[in-house]
């Protein structure tokens, strides 16, 4: 059998390649075409004939033939397919057997609408949930695309696409209706990976990004904003409630349209804005500055999550998280004082018992909410502040800790932020040193009353005014020796008492004899050593014993006398306020299980108001020479500007310190001016330049 379609085949291929040879081309050619469009006009017959689901089938059938039949025919007319028809420009074998199967079969009349719509109702019934036969379709959708693209596009893709939209728009109406965001998203999903799912198995690749616009283009652009708004289950609410997986959802569908993102992001940001305005103008969360910075931090946890676990970290989503909370961060002045007492809570108590890792963590989300704000020589003066009575009264729960921030502090701002600070640990240590070296002058000491002096570098520590109060005569003597001492030792120094700052433990007995020993403030030593010698005492009486000021007196009274499981003292009359007439006496009944009392003073954890206002005046002050400092950098190196840019340069140099007041600028431009470090451009008194 084999060797008889060889001797067919051979001789076939003989006559072609005379015919061409003896100049036949053009009748071969001819009889070629002739031969073929008869043939495949009763193959279009035989199509037609076919019924339902047999169609595509026969139609796939044929065109195996044809295909086959093809490569034969090819094969015997290779010489006319090599020289007769290049030299004569026409249409190859193998082009010349599609372009009449197009011809004659596709675009045969009873064949080409019946495609069409077979091919899209099998896509419509695989929509709907119906199980169809993908290989057939593969098969049909291939031979349109052998037939060349613009065939499958013509005849198929573009009618496909068309169809598709409809369907969505019909379908997406119809969700959106029904199904709150994160069921609508699961749909919208899952339709979209159908669709690639489609076109992997039986449409052009090529289809798939046009197919995925007309699915992202129905059921998300179109809806984009009330899907973002709906109530009750939008983004917001997504966003309260923690829902990563919808939020995740929500991000991958919406980046994929245009501005998908962006209307999340202003959205997100928008909620973020005013939840974050709304928790740092509460009066409520302004009570206590501890549980307000923790309310920050929850809060920059969750978006920092929300970010990570739903946006993929990105950077847009990012940068919009630190300008809301930088926004609001700094609408309520106090947050550098209440990020200072957040570090003060933790660094005396707060961080007991954690491990390493976990303080480094705390630190490092407190440097992240002090970033954001804008006045950190603010919170530079509240810190100082704290960190000095941490360490004079021995309360940091770790000076690793505490060096650590420092750390971090000077990285984010340079050593001229913390140069004061490390200042204050060196007086620590050394005065540990300088106490050693007095009681090895002063063996005699070791019996009597114990003094531990912290000696204070008055550029390093915060600003005190010097307070005197009359010591008792025991420690002042104690104090006098010490002063000698460190004088002598020390050329061409000055000691300042600062009794205000200093503690004391005393050794007390009760009326049934308990024993209990007093951690107290000097002020309380001072009230309360005078008891020694008299049972009974009137406020004036101590007021005019100790020289202690007024409003320290009180409070210190107060909490010796009026708090409870501390009171060591009695007032009468009964009452919670201290007033000129009261009178005191000691509390004989007094009783704890604990054998040593902390008498703590009563004072307020935030700033009373004139506090405050003296805290921004000290700050202010400080700014003016930072101001001055700036503008001469900047004149000095661009020898002259004009004042809108000088202004611009030094809030820029500044920013990292504080947020430079414009006016306050200019009133330091006028003030350089007037003792001759700048002038005034005669033409343009807008022009400043550098006096050298």
């Amino acid at each position: 059998m084999f060797l008889i379609f060889l001797l067919s085949f051979m001789c076939g291929f003989r006559n072609a390649y005379n015919m061409v040879l003896h100049k036949f081309g053009e009748k071969l050619y001819s009889g070629l075409v002739a031969t073929m469009t008869g043939h495949l006009k009763d193959i279009a017959q035989s199509v037609e004939a076919a019924q339902g689901g047999s169609f595509l089938e026969e139609l796939n059938r044929k065109w195996n033939d044809h295909n086959k039949a093809l490569q034969m025919i090819r094969d015997i007319l290779m010489y006319m397919d090599r020289t007769y028809i290049p030299s004569t420009q026409k249409t190859p074998v193998h082009e010349l057997g599609l372009n009449l199967w197009k011809e004659n079969v596709i675009y045969s009349s009873q064949i080409r609408t019946r495609l069409l719509n077979t091919l899209l109702e099998l896509v419509h019934s695989e929509r709907t949930g119906e199980v169809i036969d993908r290989g057939i379709m593969r098969n049909i959708t291939k031979m349109l695309m052998d037939l060349g693209p613009s065939v499958y596009g013509q005849e198929f893709e573009t009618h496909f696409l068309q169809v598709s939209a409809e369907f969505y728009r019909v379908e997406s109406q119809k969700f959106i209706e029904c199904c709150d965001c994160g069921d609508y998203l699961k749909k919208a999903e899952r339709r979209l990976n159908e669709e690639m799912e489609r076109v992997s198995h039986y449409l052009d690749s090529r289809t798939e990004k046009k197919i995925t616009n007309v699915v992202e283009k129905e059921m998300i652009e179109n809806h984009m904003l009330r899907l973002i708004h709906m109530e009750n289950s939008g983004l917001v609410h997504m966003l309260c409630d923690d829902k990563y997986e919808d939020l995740s959802r929500m991000y991958n569908l919406f980046r994929r349209v245009t501005d998908g993102l962006s209307k999340i992001r202003e959205v997100m940001t928008s909620h973020m804005r005013e939840s974050g305005k709304q928790l740092v103008t509460d009066p409520e969360r302004l009570k206590d500055p501890v549980e307000y910075v923790q309310r920050l931090l929850d809060e920059k946890d969750k978006y920092d999550k929300i970010i990570n676990l739903a946006f993929v970290n990105d950077k847009s989503f990012q940068n919009a998280l630190n300008s809301s909370f930088e926004y609001f961060i700094n609408l309520n002045p106090r947050s550098p004082e209440f990020i200072s007492l957040f570090v003060d809570d933790k660094l005396r108590k707060g961080l007991k018992g954690v491990s390493e890792d976990d303080v480094e963590v705390t630190l490092d989300k407190v440097m992240m909410l002090f970033r954001y704000l804008q006045e950190k020589d603010v919170f530079e003066k509240y810190y100082k502040q704290h960190l000095a009575k941490r360490l004079l009264s021995g309360k940091t729960v770790s000076d690793d800790a505490e060096r650590s921030l420092i750390v971090k502090l000077k990285t984010e701002c340079g050593y001229q932020f913390t140069s004061k600070l490390e200042g204050m640990f060196t007086d620590m240590k050394t005065s540990q040193d300088t106490m050693q070296g007095f009681y090895g002058c002063h063996p005699e000491l070791s019996d009597g009353p114990t003094l531990t002096v912290q000696v204070l570098t008055t550029g390093s520590w915060p600003t005190q005014s010097s307070v005197t109060c009359n010591l008792p005569a025991e420690m002042s003597a104690l104090c006098e020796k010490f002063r000698s001492f460190y004088l002598g030792t020390h050329t061409g120094r000055r000691l300042s008492w600062q009794t205000n700052m200093g503690t004391a433990d005393l050794k007390a007995t009760f009326g049934k004899g308990q024993k209990h020993e007093l951690n107290v403030s000097t002020y309380q030593m001072c009230v309360l050593m005078l008891f020694n010698n008299a049972d009974r005492l009137g406020y004036k009486e101590i007021e005019q014993a100790t020289e202690i000021p007024a409003s320290d007196l009180k409070r210190c009274l107060q909490s010796l006398a009026l708090v409870k499981g501390r009171n060591v003292l009695r007032k009468e009359p009964m009452g919670k306020d201290i007033g000129d007439d009261d009178a005191f006496y000691v509390n004989d009944k007094f009783s704890s299980k604990l054998y040593k009392v902390k008498i703590g003073t009563v004072v307020a954890q935030k700033e009373s108001e004139p506090e405050k206002q003296e805290t921004r005046q000290r700050v202010e002050e400080d700014r003016k020479p930072q101001i001055e400092a700036a503008i001469v950098r900047i004149l000095k190196s661009r020898k002259q500007l004009d004042h809108n840019n000088l202004i611009a340069e030094v809030t820029k140099q500044l920013q990292s310190r504080f947020l430079a007041n414009p006016t306050e600028v200019k009133k330091r431009i006028e003030s350089l001016i007037e003792r001759d470090f700048l002038e005034r451009d005669d033409s343009d008194r807008r022009l400043y330049r550098y006096l050298a």
